[in-house]
């Protein structure tokens, strides 16, 4: 008799559901007090899809739990609650939220010239050229950031993180 069980979806889908829940409310609970080191958005919005699959997975092993729960009012409600939250969240009722300027924003300081950003720095034109420079970014204060990335062959956050981060 052997010992060894098969690698089907009961044997990974909660822990791979509980795993990556663990990462989302805790890099959830960082991001919603601005703690935002390293690579934790990115973990967050990336290791959701992880988060699905494992409770589409978890779902699927439960499925008869998971359906006898949605025959109970309670079940029904916590659904149509959540639904209406998500789509209630998408609308900014005549506000303008941060997630909304994101791209404008950073597509309007790559395409700025090094001297425009300078100004926003508080930095001397040439300086900030220097700066570039002992990253092994050669650059004129009349290029942009986007000029630069093609040209260097570099992220455009990585040269737009040297302008705005300079003490990284």
């Amino acid at each position: 008799m052997s010992t060894t069980r098969s690698f089907g979806l009961r044997t990974w889908a909660t822990p791979v559901t509980i795993g990556s829940f663990v990462l989302m409310a805790v890099s959830g609970v960082l991001m919603f007090f601005d703690v935002v080191p390293g690579y934790l958005v990115f973990a967050h919005e990336w290791f959701s899809w992880v988060f699905i699959v494992g409770t589409i997975a978890h779902i699927a092993v439960n499925y008869r739990a998971f359906a006898r729960h949605l025959r109970t009012g309670w079940g029904r409600a916590s659904v149509a609650v959540f639904l209406v939250l998500l789509l209630v969240s998408t609308f900014s009722f005549g506000r303008i939220t941060a997630p909304q300027l994101k791209w404008p924003i950073s597509e309007a300081l790559v395409d700025a010239p090094l001297a425009a950003l300078a100004a926003v720095t508080e930095t001397d034109p040439e300086a900030l050229v220097a700066r570039l420079r002992a990253h092994g970014i050669g650059a004129t204060p009349e290029q942009n950031i986007r000029q630069l990335a093609e040209e260097h062959r570099l992220d455009e956050f990585h040269i737009l993180g040297l302008v705005m981060l300079p003490d990284r």
